[in-house]
């Protein structure tokens, strides 16, 4: 058959790829959104550190995902002419497919099919190292498959198996839920007892501790690097997505001698699986928990605006939005003119950086310095009582060291984050 009837992209041949073990064949949809190019081009990276090699793509406009096949019955049927064209073993989507969606095309096209979660959880159970990071994968994983065992007869003991692994046969269903439920319930308690040993080892929020400091950002934006030029050690990086799983913790001794605590978390991604989300409770509570963030963005990537929205989103959902957040630009070296559309160098919440020559790291020490410094300071104030919730947020967010009942509200000595201390200082006056 003619390749021009096929609306296809022979991956392989434009990039001059070598072929690897597994070829695999991506399937994506553009619902007209402006996200299609970025998601497509993701999707193949992610493809390449799941160690598949993706030959070819093919893609669909569409108001919406076909409730049964995902694209079209004919864009299907060209997938199917392709895949043999390529002796492609394995096919993905860019896009989450429900459990359905994904038996009937593995029906279809005669050929192990993997969406976009699935490849990003096989990812991370290559990347964990730590016995931590393996637990919140494992339960990821789980908890993603049990649903997907009906047609797929995947036995627990071969989960982990990787991309395209299949199992014998489903004659051990419901045995096989029964354990995959209990294994379920037994990494659950091993990650509430790591984030219970975690959170002990922090100390109480409202302990007058170190200043905690988060990098986060979008996975393979330098946060790692940023990590090693701050405190002079040395973290494991690479040029990967994922390439850290766990949370890295280092000390960093600021100009005037106040020592701060930088912590590397897991890079953020588009449209981050909620099973992980989940799953790494515990590492993202050092997130949560940070007094200030560093948002770590790759500005020669030409899609940064885009990841900095899924990061905020992120940020949200796992409830740490409301921290302090600095946006650093990383990479500035290697740019001669930033987007237009990246967050204006005007703002003195956005600063320039290279974490690999070091240009623009002595301007970020000294905010994270001007922050420590603020977050340390004392203030005493007199609320009013209609101003109660003003201790509430205190407790939340800050630290409260003395409080006094008077006639007139609550006398209040606190330390309290930079944006809460503004609205205390018009209660400095004793009435």
């Amino acid at each position: 058959m003619p390749q021009e009837r096929f609306d296809w992209i022979d991956i392989r041949a434009e990039k001059g790829l070598a072929q690897a073990a597994e070829r695999v064949l991506l399937l994506g949809l553009d619902l007209g959104d402006g996200s299609f190019g970025r998601t497509f081009a993701e999707m193949e990276e992610l493809a390449r550190n799941a160690w598949l090699d993706p030959v070819a793509m093919i893609s669909q406009k569409l108001s919406r995902p076909d409730p049964k096949t995902y694209l079209g019955s004919g864009k299907i049927a060209e997938a199917k002419e392709v895949l043999a064209m390529y002796e492609a073993t394995v096919v993905a989507t860019s896009d989450p497919l429900t459990p359905s969606q994904q038996r009937r095309l593995e029906k279809i096209l005669e050929a192990p099919v993997v969406d976009r979660t699935e490849v990003i959880l096989d990812i991370f159970a290559h990347r964990a190292q730590s016995r931590e990071g393996k637990v919140q994968v494992e339960l990821a994983q789980l908890e993603y498959r049990l649903p997907r065992l009906a047609g797929r007869g995947e036995m627990l003991s071969r989960l982990g198996g990787g991309i395209g692994t299949r199992g014998p046969g489903e004659t051990k269903l419901e045995a096989d839920r029964r354990r995959i439920r209990s294994r379920i319930a037994k990494l659950k308690r091993d990650i509430e007892e790591i984030g219970r040993r975690r959170r002990l080892e922090r100390g109480p929020r409202d302990d007058v501790g170190p200043f905690r400091v988060a990098l986060v950002g979008y996975t393979n934006a330098g946060k790692s690097t940023l990590l090693n030029r701050l405190s002079g050690a040395e973290t494991y990086v690479d040029d990967m997505l994922f390439a850290t799983l766990d949370a890295t913790t280092k000390a960093l001794e600021l100009p005037g001698g106040r020592r701060v605590v930088l912590t590397d978390t897991v890079g953020f991604i588009d449209r981050l699986p909620t099973s992980l989300i989940a799953a790494f409770s515990s590492t993202l509570e050092e997130a949560r928990d940070a007094d200030l963030l560093l948002h770590v963005v790759d500005a020669s990537d030409p899609q940064a605006a885009g990841k900095i929205s899924s990061v905020l989103e992120t940020l949200e959902e796992i409830g740490a939005l409301d921290i302090p957040l600095v946006t650093v630009l990383n990479k500035c070296d290697v740019v001669d003119r930033l987007d237009g559309a990246l967050p204006s160098a005007d703002d003195p919440d956005v600063l320039h950086v290279s974490a690999r020559s070091g240009e623009g790291i002595p301007e970020l020490v000294a905010v994270i310095d001007k922050r420590a410094e603020a977050e340390g300071r004392q203030i005493e104030a007199y609320l009013p009582f209609d101003q109660m919730s003003l201790v509430s947020e205190l407790h939340e967010r800050g630290s409260l060291i003395e409080q006094e009942y008077t006639d007139a509200g609550i006398r209040i000595v606190a330390r309290a984050p930079e944006d809460l201390r503004g609205r205390l200082e018009g209660y400095t006056e004793r009435p």
